[in-house]
């Protein structure tokens, strides 16, 4: 079964999943359909697949690269652990978007042309709604802007809500448009850099799931985190 014929919802599932325990994976359910009940057999052999391949060396070498450097290349390039989950594979239980911060996004995504789901879960999974956190590399606000990157976005503020999400929903706008609304690459942009990504020749979903262990491990998560928090 080639890669390239899946369905891409199925490989966004199993991009959800990439840190799972293979006992999580076995139990997990992804639209109401358990993996491993026989009732999603694309799914299961897609997992089979990418295992197998991984386990052989052949989806990509292992080789490490340099932590990507911030600016524009690292929008998110260091969040706040406790916030992104990084220590752990479940996701930390957060309170309901605060409504005014709800408001923000729903104008800021209508703007931009961002589902408002997928703003909502990057802050999520960045800052807890949080707008006065603050990462040890300098990250700040909601979605979690370096100051480099808040100033090339028009952002001179990154702790004011409004100035924040407009200018992270405009740079994930941008990525969506370049990656032809792949979201898991889109995200993987938004957290590694477009740069490193583009190294890696990763231009779709089923891309970035045979290249994903040569990614940085808090983009692997990060991407699980943002997809599993969108829904």
């Amino acid at each position: 079964m080639s890669i390239n014929s899946v369905d891409p919802k199925l490989i966004t599932a199993w991009l959800k999943t990439q840190f799972l325990s293979t006992s999580e994976i076995t139990s997990a359910s992804l639209g109401g359909t358990e993996v491993g009940s026989g009732s999603s057999p694309d799914f299961a052999a897609l997992l089979q697949l990418l295992t197998a391949q991984a386990g052989n060396g052949t989806l990509a070498d292992r080789s490490s690269e340099p932590s990507a450097t911030f600016g524009l290349d690292g929008l998110v390039g260091a969040m706040p652990l406790r916030l992104a989950g990084l220590n752990g594979t479940t996701y930390e239980p957060v309170a309901s978007v605060p409504g005014d911060i709800d408001g923000i996004i729903q104008e800021a995504s209508a703007k931009y042309g961002v589902d408002p789901a997928l703003v909502r879960a990057v802050i999520r999974v960045e800052s807890g709604f949080d707008p006065t956190a603050e990462s040890h590399a300098g990250a700040k606000g909601l979605m979690q802007l370096m100051d480099a990157t808040a100033k090339s976005l028009g952002v001179s503020d990154s702790f004011d809500p409004v100035q924040n999400v407009n200018g992270g929903t405009r740079f994930l706008s941008y990525l969506l448009t370049k990656y032809d609304g792949n979201e898991g690459v889109a995200l993987a942009a938004y957290n590694a850099g477009p740069g490193r990504v583009d190294r890696l020749g990763i231009r779709t979903d089923a891309d970035l799931a045979m290249a994903m262990n040569r990614l940085p491990k808090e983009t692997q998560a990060y991407v699980g985190k943002v997809l599993g928090a969108r829904g």
